[in-house]
């Protein structure tokens, strides 16, 4: 019986319709790895790999991590929108805060 995480994972995966090995490629893992972490009854993965896949998924590792969390809402997207952010160089900053006030601009 596969955890939570594992179902999460798996889950994920499909919706963006990545196979195993896609998904492998993408977080640097093993194919192997991955079906564990989907499969295995107990997993014990580490942070730098859940931080890769939810990464590749685009969600937090706090939704992958947390057991009573089914549903991706709006707040964790906001979350790693603004994360995303965070780690922009300063160019890249000033153009997105171009880009935004460009479409915000109610005038």
């Amino acid at each position: 019986m596969a955890t939570a995480i594992g179902e999460k994972i798996r889950a994920q995966r499909k919706l963006l319709k990545l196979t195993l090995d896609q998904l492998a490629e993408k977080t640097g893992s093993s194919k192997s790895y991955i079906w564990e972490l989907e499969n295995r009854p107990v997993v014990r993965p580490s942070a730098e790999k859940i931080a890769r896949i939810a990464e590749v998924f685009g969600v937090t590792v706090e939704f992958l991590m947390d057991d009573d969390k089914q549903e991706f809402s709006g707040a964790d997207a906001d979350k790693v929108f603004f994360r995303r952010v965070s780690r922009l160089d300063a160019t890249k900053r000033a153009q997105l805060e171009k880009f935004l006030n460009a479409i915000d601009d109610d005038d």
